[in-house]
């Protein structure tokens, strides 16, 4: 089926499957980030895992994709740049840091990017909706700020870098319109050519310094969700919403993940989490409602 003739509804349950796997992938990330692993070797692990997964699957890939430059440009940004730049943003920032500056701010970076390349404005009612997604995502932020913990700056500054790479990244898949099933498995096997050699070869490592629990969790998740399954569902609802709808559902990690780290980081659930809870919701389901301009 094309996806013009898809129903609106499969985009947005591959959105929501996104916001469930990238929730994950936050508090995963930040469990390795405090491991012994370095930020290359989660990568590693994530791209070697996704690659030997997926190669079963890459024999009725056309030969004429290895020579296609903008798959390449793909998987060296949204495989290998972020992958480097956001694993090793973990080792230095907490989980809730990351759930602000990575999904948090794409909804405004994906919208300021088609602004500014393709010229296409957001809509009134998706500002109305950034604008409740922004309101959220300062009630989770502005009780962190207020502790004044700046040791964190330099994976802050990190998770910035990244959240703008992967909002690059979503423009230019919908600007060039791969097949979300093409695109998965080839930025996988063409993210792990790129990077598995200079890694092995030149990169430092922690692999023995680490138990085999996070050495397993950290390569079945990272390799099968984020890499694998949320990224064709990512494509898919790219394809199917458009970045800036897409965007604007990721806006609701952040206060899922800071209400799975209640439980699982031991963080306190604060009145200020829950109002933001309400106000990135709200605004992410009013900036993706159907019958607006992606």
């Amino acid at each position: 089926m094309h996806a013009a003739s898809r129903p609106p509804w499969q985009g947005y349950a591959a959105a929501l499957g996104v916001v469930c796997i990238w929730t994950g992938f936050i508090l995963i990330s930040r469990w390795g980030g405090k491991s012994p692993l370095t930020g290359y070797d989660v990568l590693a692990l994530r791209l070697g895992a996704a690659s030997l997964l997926l190669l079963p699957f890459c024999r009725d890939l056309p030969r004429t994709v290895w020579r296609e430059r903008r798959l390449w440009t793909l998987a060296a940004i949204g495989g290998v740049l972020y992958g480097v730049v956001v694993y090793t943003a973990f080792k230095y920032a907490p989980a809730a840091h990351g759930a602000i500056l990575l999904p948090g701010m794409q909804p405004f970076l994906v919208t300021a990017l088609l602004w500014l390349a393709l010229g296409e404005r957001p809509t009134r009612s998706r500002l109305i909706g950034l604008t409740g997604i922004a309101l959220g995502v300062l009630c989770v932020a502005l009780p962190l700020l207020q502790a004044g913990d700046w040791r964190t700056l330099p994976g802050d500054a990190l998770m910035l870098v990244a959240s703008l790479t992967w909002a690059v990244y979503s423009v230019l898949v919908r600007q060039w319109a791969f097949s979300p099933w093409v695109l998965t498995r080839f930025v996988a096997l063409g993210s792990a050519l790129l990077y598995l050699p200079v890694y092995a070869l030149w990169l430092p490592k922690g692999l023995a310094e680490a138990s085999a629990t996070q050495l397993i969790t950290q390569a079945l998740y990272q390799g099968i969700g984020p890499t694998i399954i949320a990224m064709w569902l990512f494509l898919l609802a790219v394809q199917q919403l458009g970045a800036a709808r897409t965007g604007a559902l990721i806006g609701l990690v952040p206060v899922l993940a800071g209400l799975a780290a209640v439980p699982l980081l031991g963080e306190p659930l604060t009145a200020s989490l829950l109002l933001g809870l309400c106000a990135v919701s709200a605004g992410a389901w009013y900036a993706a409602r159907p019958g607006r301009v992606a």
